[in-house]
């Protein structure tokens, strides 16, 4: 009797760790198993990209599904909300601003382009054109006014307080000199290329440049080196970082086809940091 009542508990609990076995085991490869994903891009370039990551990740069982968006201020919140899987949009010093004042957990998995910034004109064709009292547009978002203020300086237009420099916090109450009394108007950077006409040069991203139809090459007068420090990335949540969908999206990003496509098409006004 005592002997069938150890044999009944023993199968029981054989049953018992088989079914949680069972059960880990599925939950495990369902989470490993994740082959459609969402990731939100800069309208653009970042769309022209991401049509030859999607084909590239396909071969390799990954499907992605590209949300575009065309303001700087809502990848990295539909990211952090779930909306999103990843994002490609942005650099280091963007992130790093956006995870501090708004309280993300975002991080970087890879590097995909650097697009050198410049300032643009539809009043001059050289820099050295550039008259006293001239209205210059800069984005009105910390990372990249800094970006903006800190190749004014580069271009020996004006000069910033040594500390804001050191720490990438350049904004307009940074400058110490400024000659040609240039006068500095903070936008949203969607909003730059439509102000063209009412400034005398801005600072415009690649991406919404591209859009208004105006090339680094051919149309800046003013442009970052391409080797700078403002590469752009690939985020995901902290939770997500190690999985195996988000390294099949850095395999097929940093692909051999991915990289010739960029070279190809963007002539040096992208250019792969991978």
């Amino acid at each position: 009797m005592q002997t069938n009542f150890f044999r009944r508990r023993t199968a029981i609990a054989a049953i018992a760790l088989a079914s949680t076995s069972l059960l880990f085991t599925t939950g495990t490869l369902h989470a490993q198993e994740k082959k459609t994903i969402k990731v939100g891009v800069s309208v653009g370039s970042g769309e022209q990209i991401f049509e030859v990551v999607k084909k590239v990740a396909a071969r390799d069982g990954l499907t992605i599904d590209v949300v575009v968006f065309n303001d700087y201020q809502l990848p990295n919140a539909a990211l952090s909300a779930g909306d999103l899987d990843a994002n490609a949009f942005q650099h280091q010093p963007f992130l790093d601003n956006q995870n501090k004042s708004r309280g993300y957990d975002i991080v970087p998995i890879a590097l995909t382009i650097t697009a050198p910034l410049g300032f643009y004109s539809r009043k001059i064709k050289s820099i050295d054109a550039l008259p006293d009292g001239a209205t210059v547009g800069i984005q009105n978002d910390p990372s990249n006014g800094n970006r903006a203020l800190l190749l004014l300086q580069e271009a020996k237009l004006i000069t910033l307080k040594p500390e804001a420099v050191k720490n990438n916090t350049a904004t307009p109450l940074d400058v110490v000199t400024n000659p040609k009394k240039l006068k500095l108007v903070a936008l949203d950077a969607a909003q730059l290329p439509r102000s063209l006409d009412d400034l005398t040069i801005a600072a415009i991203n690649n991406d919404y440049a591209e859009k208004a139809g105006l090339t680094l090459v051919k149309d800046s007068v003013i442009r970052e080196t391409p080797k700078g420090p403002y590469a752009n990335l690939i985020a995901v949540r902290r939770a997500d970082k190690d999985k195996p969908w988000a390294r099949q999206l850095v395999k097929a990003y940093h692909s051999a086809e991915v990289k010739t496509f960029i070279e190809t098409q963007f002539k040096g006004a992208l250019v792969p940091a991978f």
